[in-house]
């Protein structure tokens, strides 16, 4: 499914959504969509990466689950874990049972934020992800896909305030940060490749070369020099990979 198709079907769904009273503007839920979904809608329709925890099943969802392997960051690393899910007969079924979710008190800041950037920044200050980069890479597919124009409800052409004008585009400076720094240090990994190369990685370096491998850095974990696997650490540690 391509970005505009993802998009043109969830689109109407997020407006109604916030139509009924969602505290989510629809370019954020979007945005988390896609970061959540990488652009998949299967039948479970779970596209925010709500977990089963220990809720009840209501109107919304009926206690269906789904067990699939995930990452998660855990003091600082990423790890990859088993986790349960809900599972909904629709989407709008997950948009209103995701709405309850943020009726919690810990999602106060979402449901106070007057602009898309303060709701980005809020969803992470909450907790809903553990990923210590979701709040920008939500804000960089918003603006990527043009996603604000969701927002105008009405049909008018409304464009953003000054106020999230700088907000969003201090998360983007944000991400051309972190960008800059993977590529500088992505080239660094360049120059060390053809170095000593030692037959396996270190025990040390396994979870940053899974890491680096699942984000596809690299193509194999074998084959590196020390500097190699060091470099890899690194940009683990760093939260980069």
């Amino acid at each position: 499914m391509d970005r505009q198709t993802f998009f043109g079907l969830l689109g109407p769904q997020a407006q109604r959504a916030r139509q009924e009273g969602s505290p989510l503007f629809p370019s954020v839920r979007l945005a988390q969509n896609l970061l959540e979904t990488g652009g998949k809608i299967d039948e479970r329709h779970n596209l925010g990466g709500m977990k089963a925890g220990g809720g009840m099943p209501n109107q919304w969802w009926h206690g269906e689950t789904y067990t699939t392997p995930t990452w998660e960051f855990v003091n600082g690393k990423r790890v990859q874990v088993q986790e349960t899910w809900r599972a909904y007969d629709s989407v709008y079924d997950f948009y209103k049972d995701q709405d309850q979710l943020f009726g919690n008190a810990r999602y106060a800041r979402v449901r106070a934020a007057k602009t898309v950037a303060e709701q980005a920044e809020a969803l992470q200050f909450s907790g809903y992800a553990t990923d210590p980069a979701y709040s920008n890479k939500i804000a960089q597919l918003i603006q990527r896909y043009g996603l604000t124009k969701y927002d105008d409800i009405d049909g008018g052409d409304v464009p953003m305030t000054k106020e999230e004008r700088e907000q969003l585009e201090l998360l983007q400076n944000r991400v051309s940060e972190q960008t800059e720094q993977i590529r500088a240090l992505a080239d660094r990994l360049t120059q060390t490749e053809n170095r000593q190369v030692i037959a396996e990685p270190p025990a040390w370096a396994a979870a940053a070369v899974q890491a680096a491998v699942e984000a596809k850095l690299i193509d194999t974990p074998l084959g590196g020099s020390y500097d190699f696997y060091r470099l890899l650490t690194i940009l683990h540690r760093q939260n980069l990979i």
